[in-house]
């Protein structure tokens, strides 16, 4: 009866991280770069009862035993890596990457961020960097009187200047992948570190050998966020927490009536 009251109890709390990791999907569903995060769950330890493969007799053993589950606990938060919507824009420092692939950023403290948000800006020395300030790695400084910026799907970048009549290559954009990279760490602002589970970054050309994707000039990623999917599931979670309310309120009527039973 007790074990009951704290196995639901298990899944109510459960289910309000889930609903917690939904509103935050939800809430960037227009984030540029973002990608969906799905709660993974796993059952709690059993009681044994009796023990699979116990001995029935001299002869037998049980075939199946008798085990009572003791509830459940959010396992993992899974980064959807498929890829968004691509949207032109005006700008020619916006990029986008069309496959796999992280823009790697210079943060304050000197390590290296990852990202899929190619909204890139010009700081007061005329380098690409982040809204947040952060420069883009390799670093690549736009002349100030550069009259046209083009960016090519190796990540090329080439300006023209008064006077020039072909375009002259101010850098190239390289990218990173990673052998697994649910294993990123978010750190907000877009901005993913490594770890040991996502490995050390595969540093390359977009488009080249490494299986990195090309750059789209003038595009931006959107989120992968399916606003219906995210709602489907936030109806699910909904339900699932009143069933288990419901198992409480059941297991709660059942003692009061074993009280009654003792007066």
């Amino acid at each position: 009866m007790f074990r009951a009251l704290y196995t639901a109890a298990s899944g109510m709390t459960a289910q309000q991280l889930n609903l917690d990791n939904i509103a935050n999907n939800l809430s960037n569903s227009s984030t540029t770069g973002f990608q969906q995060r799905r709660l993974q769950f796993s059952d709690l330890l059993y009681q044994n009862e009796v023990m699979p493969g116990s001995a029935a007799t001299q002869q037998t053993t049980t075939a199946a035993g008798l085990q009572v589950g003791l509830g459940v606990r959010p396992s993992a938060t899974e980064v959807i890596q498929t890829q968004g919507a691509l949207v032109a824009t005006s700008s020619p420092l916006d990029v986008a990457i069309q496959g796999q692939g992280f823009f790697q950023i210079l943060l304050p403290n000197g390590q290296t961020g990852y990202t899929r948000a190619g909204s890139f800006q010009l700081n007061a020395q005329g380098q690409m960097v982040t809204p947040d300030g952060n420069p883009l790695q390799p670093a690549i400084t736009i002349p100030p009187d550069a009259l046209s910026v083009t960016i090519g799907t190796d990540g090329t970048v080439s300006v023209t200047e008064p006077g020039q009549t072909q375009a002259s290559k101010v850098g190239e954009i390289q990218t990173a992948m990673f052998v697994n990279p649910g294993g990123l760490n978010s750190v907000g602002n877009n901005i993913y570190l490594a770890t040991t589970a996502s490995g050390d970054p595969i540093i390359g050309t977009p488009g080249g050998a490494e299986g990195l994707g090309t750059i789209q000039q003038s595009m931006l990623e959107q989120s992968n966020v399916s606003v219906v999917d995210e709602f489907v599931q936030m109806i699910l979670a909904q339900r699932s927490y009143e069933s288990n309310s419901r198992v409480i309120k059941a297991g709660d009527e059942m003692l009061q009536q074993l009280n009654q039973l003792a007066q």
